[in-house]
């Protein structure tokens, strides 16, 4: 073949190569909620939420299986249905939300390990420590809203040891243990509205 055919396939080739348009996504705050749990002095279980938080998906394909996710939670937010211990989580014992009024999360790698399943490693940052940590994630599902809008769910789970952020007030019990759990199980659930691109009717 010579070199003028071959540029000739070559230019064909990449004029039938589909281009993946990257979709933005941005989470349904009315419909999403970050949630956690800690064991409490080691024979119950306290629940907790963070109310003010966004959280950014862009993709290129619609499996979801290139996303990625960015995520700023307010400290401040935090509640457990409990005035004064939710002052104490605000206090420099655990989150010091007058310091770090943000912790954060970006994605790194993302891995489908079944069907509809994904394992997400990102970064989370919490009083400015940064480790990595993986999400198992789920996807619950796409609709398009009565409202016209083309919704996606995820359910994602994992858990972190809060003293390797910073947070490491405890008390000693009697009895043995610790007064609060250093593991924090953290249950995310989104629903991510798809955002219309640019000169998109």
């Amino acid at each position: 073949m010579n070199n003028l055919a071959t540029a000739t396939l070559a230019v064909g080739l990449g004029m039938a190569a589909p281009v993946m348009a990257q979709t933005t996504w941005t989470a349904d705050k009315a419909h999403s909620s970050v949630n956690f749990t800690v064991t409490h002095m080691v024979i119950s279980e306290v629940n907790g939420l963070f109310k003010d938080f966004d959280a950014t998906l862009t993709a290129t394909k619609p499996d979801f299986s290139d996303a990625v996710i960015t995520a700023s939670i307010k400290t401040a937010s935090i509640n457990t249905d409990n005035d004064q211990r939710d002052t104490h989580l605000r206090s420099d014992d655990f989150l010091n939300a007058e310091k770090y009024p943000a912790m954060t999360f970006k994605s790194t790698k993302i891995e489908k390990t079944g069907d509809g399943t994904y394992a997400i490693t990102g970064n989370l940052t919490i009083r400015d420590v940064t480790k990595p940590v993986v999400l198992d994630t789920k996807f619950t599902g796409q609709v398009v809203t009565p409202w016209g809008v083309t919704a996606a769910g995820f359910k994602a789970t994992t858990t972190i040891d809060r003293t390797d952020f910073g947070a490491k007030w405890n008390k000693a019990l009697e009895a043995g243990g610790l007064m609060v759990s250093k593991d924090v199980r953290i249950t995310l659930l989104f629903e991510f509205d798809q955002q219309k691109n640019v000169g998109q009717n």
